[in-house]
Parts: C-alpha cells; sequence; structure tokens
C-alpha cells in the first residue's frame, strides 16, 4: 500500500502541466451591424485579456490582428471576402474559426 500512495504522489508531482491543463475556447458571432464579435476564454475560468487575434484571407495573409479584451471580447468589420479568424494563445492553444460558421 505504501509504494501504491508513493506512486500516485510521484505522480502528482511531476506532471503538473496534465492537472493545471486548460484548453481555450473561442465563439464568433455576427452582431447584424457588418461586424464580428469573438468571445475567447480558457476553460479553467482564467482571462484571455491581451491573447493575439489575427483575421486571416485564404491566402493566410493578415487582414487584421488585434487582442482580446478585458471582457473577453475582440469586436472588428466582418471582410467582405471568406476569412478565417485565429486565437492563438500558444502551443496547444490555438482556435480557429471560418466565416463560413459565422452566421448572421
Amino acid at each position: 500500500m505504501r509504494s501504491f500512495i508513493s506512486a500516485i504522489v510521484m505522480i502528482l508531482l511531476f506532471s503538473p502541466s496534465v492537472i493545471f491543463a486548460h484548453s481555450a475556447f473561442m465563439a464568433c458571432y455576427d452582431n447584424g451591424d457588418k461586424t464580428i464579435t469573438c468571445y475567447g476564454e480558457f476553460s479553467d475560468g482564467s482571462s484571455a485579456a491581451g491573447t493575439p487575434i489575427r483575421v486571416i484571407d485564404l491566402e493566410k495573409k493578415d487582414l487584421l490582428t488585434g487582442t482580446i479584451d478585458d471582457i473577453g471580447e475582440f469586436t472588428f468589420t466582418r471582410p467582405q471576402i471568406p476569412f478565417t479568424v485565429i486565437f492563438d494563445a500558444g502551443p496547444g492553444h490555438i482556435v480557429k474559426e471560418k466565416s463560413t460558421n459565422i452566421s448572421e
């Protein structure tokens, strides 16, 4: 029993990234006034403020860039061409939303 408890303690001590892991989430909505608002957050409730947002065209060229604000939002004028919104909180925490999935 003692070795089992020791093994559990060792696992907990050496795998904090698993214990404290969180996922990035983003949802984008058409506001009906030619603007899009994207909401970004993390599954553990931590703020996404300051997280970079990119809006790119089909050739992956930047149309615009910005960051999630203090209330977890990024609003922009809807491009007239197909685009993808990228919420980039670092490796393993990148979320993409295509314009075809953002409806009025």
